[in-house]
């Protein structure tokens, strides 16, 4: 299905969660050339919630309605991680174009399933990693890309959440590498150019504890950890992890390399310092991600606009969203077996 330049790409929002609805307000106020046509969620209030919100003219809990509907040009997937497969199978059985909250699906053989329906139907399909549309993380990606750091050798990210998940959550012992850390091993690939072909991640170590659990009434969920990603030129990446950081969300990021070093640092509401006898102090870092990565979330989907728009590849492809979770399997694995896991070992 093709949109001409004139015409808004029409979206309908498959989630009325917290996702769905950061998704929604997005598209209706800060991406042009687009306009919402349906709300979709098992909880049909919900969907009539935040389609009345953003005035949405259809919320429903009928997903083949909204799959067969004509006059929808492309879907967002926003809800639950066990539905992402079939709805993508679907939209694209359907024509339509799709924008795909992470991961694909729960499995590589799953995901497998629904890159191979995308292909065979030739629409645009983006995997919704929104740090690499970070204005500062994407500075950063342009001046390594451009040399500045020469060949790069070492990848550091650190990112620690403020505090756990509710009690509920989690869903399994291992759970913080494709709900957390997943994110990073995308943003590690692309500060590497590994979507760009220039290098990939061969092998993965990771380790682990749960040292912030009694938070969550001592669920034994691993909530701190470290993964050692190594890449085909040699390059090493670290990702550092916490489920509980006490002075904000904290996300860092820095690219050593043979001529220098690219960083960026953590983001704060303002730029305020205080100096006097007792000490030093500015502004702690945003509460939590809808507020550090507010203008990332827009910007993904400005650019996924424009791929369907332009008939251009997405940004983030299927390949991106596979290997991400490759890198989270073998981290799952590296940590039962106590030892580094080559990605071939899990492709």
């Amino acid at each position: 299905m093709t949109v001409s330049g004139s015409e808004p790409v029409r979206i309908a929002v498959f989630g009325a969660g917290r996702i769905g609805q950061v998704h929604v307000a997005n598209l209706s106020t800060r991406v042009p050339g687009v306009s919402v046509s349906a709300v979709v969620d098992v909880r049909r209030d919900a969907a009539a919630a935040l389609a009345s919100k953003h005035g949405v003219p259809t919320a429903t809990d009928d997903v083949d309605a909204v799959l067969h509907d004509r006059e929808i040009d492309a879907v967002l997937i926003a809800s639950a991680t066990d539905t992402h497969g079939v709805l993508i199978r679907g939209a694209a059985a359907a024509g339509k174009h799709i924008f795909c909250e992470k991961p694909i699906d729960t499995t590589i053989q799953a995901i497998d399933l629904s890159l191979e329906a995308v292909e065979r139907a030739g629409v645009r399909f983006q995997v919704g990693f929104n740090r690499r549309f970070d204005p500062s993380f994407r500075r950063v990606h342009d001046f390594v890309r451009a040399g500045e750091a020469g060949t790069p050798h070492l990848v550091r990210i650190t990112s620690r959440d403020p505090q756990p998940p509710p009690a509920g959550y989690f869903t399994g012992d291992l759970g913080i590498f494709p709900d957390m850390t997943i994110h990073d091993f995308d943003l590690a690939r692309f500060l590497m150019g590994a979507a760009d072909g220039a290098d990939e991640v061969v092998e993965v170590f990771a380790t682990g504890a749960s040292l912030v659990s009694a938070v969550d009434g001592g669920s034994g969920e691993m909530d701190t950890a470290v993964c050692v990603l190594t890449f085909a030129s040699g390059a090493i990446a670290t990702i550092d992890n916490s489920r509980r950081a006490v002075y904000g969300y904290d996300q860092r990021i820095e690219v050593f390399g043979s001529g220098g070093m690219v960083a960026a640092g953590n983001v704060t509401p303002d730029s305020h310092v205080v100096s006097n006898a007792s000490g030093i102090r500015s502004a702690v870092p945003h509460p939590f991600f809808l507020e550090r990565y507010a203008d990332a979330y827009a910007n993904e989907l400005i650019a996924f606009v424009q791929a369907v728009k332009s008939g251009s590849a997405t940004p983030v492809t299927g390949h991106d969203g596979r290997m991400a979770v490759v890198l989270a399997v073998a981290a799952q694995q590296s940590v039962r077996l106590g030892r580094p896991v080559r990605t071939s070992e899990v492709v």
